[in-house]
């Protein structure tokens, strides 16, 4: 039932938000889902026990808070070149996704974690860094500051520590440095998240880390 309810929220969304972009929008459903049930406790899976993250994604949705977000993850139809060429994709099927000629040796091609989405998922051998650009649709004076949860076995940075707006639909860009720590063993796979907040807003990014 979560793709006729996921349908019905994001054409509410639309219906406010109508120059939104469909990733703006998936953005706004992501950061702002909750992660406790409606008795106040953490999500189970289907065996009763406490859901990780691999079951939930980045959580149960909330419809109020996904139509006031405070910051979303916008990208725009051309940013899935680069990611698309990035991914390996030849000439011909980057041409076919995106029904225009595209010669992938003059695109700037980046690799798949970079592509501006409101998660992260971290295969990390060595340290690993990230640029995220996030968009304030809420207040426009308004002030997040970060706060991480880093995965088990993780050392997570994230520069700058506090983003400052001063107008709706200003941008600003972060960057978070994975790094392992002695308790990250081969093959194991450990998860946290990352909080922008501000007065009356959390916007939370999931984290998935799997070691190499």
């Amino acid at each position: 039932m979560s793709c006729p309810h996921l349908s019905g929220i994001a054409a509410l969304l639309k219906s406010s938000h109508p120059y939104w972009s469909p990733a703006a929008i998936k953005s706004a459903i992501m950061t702002s889902a909750d992660l406790l049930n409606l008795q106040g406790k953490r999500i189970f899976d289907e065996t009763l026990q406490t859901a990780d993250i691999l079951a939930t994604g980045a959580g149960h949705v909330n419809p109020s808070k996904a139509t006031d977000p405070g910051l979303i993850y916008d990208i725009q139809p051309d940013d899935y070149i680069p990611y698309l060429c990035g991914l390996g994709y030849n000439d011909t099927g980057v041409s076919i996704l995106v029904h225009r000629p595209i010669k992938c040796s003059k695109v700037s091609s980046i690799p798949e974690g970079e592509l501006n989405y409101p998660s992260f998922s971290v295969k990390l051998g060595p340290s690993q860094t990230f640029t995220r650009t996030v968009t304030n649709v809420g207040a426009s004076y308004s002030t997040y500051s970060v706060k991480v949860y880093a995965p088990l076995g993780t050392h997570v940075t994230v520069k700058p520590s506090t983003l400052y707006f001063t107008e709706v639909n200003q941008k600003a860009s972060y960057s978070v440095t994975f790094s392992r720590t002695s308790g990250g063993k081969a093959g194991a796979f450990t998860q946290g998240f990352i909080t922008w907040a501000s007065t009356n807003h959390v916007v939370r990014s999931p984290v998935s880390v799997l070691f190499q």
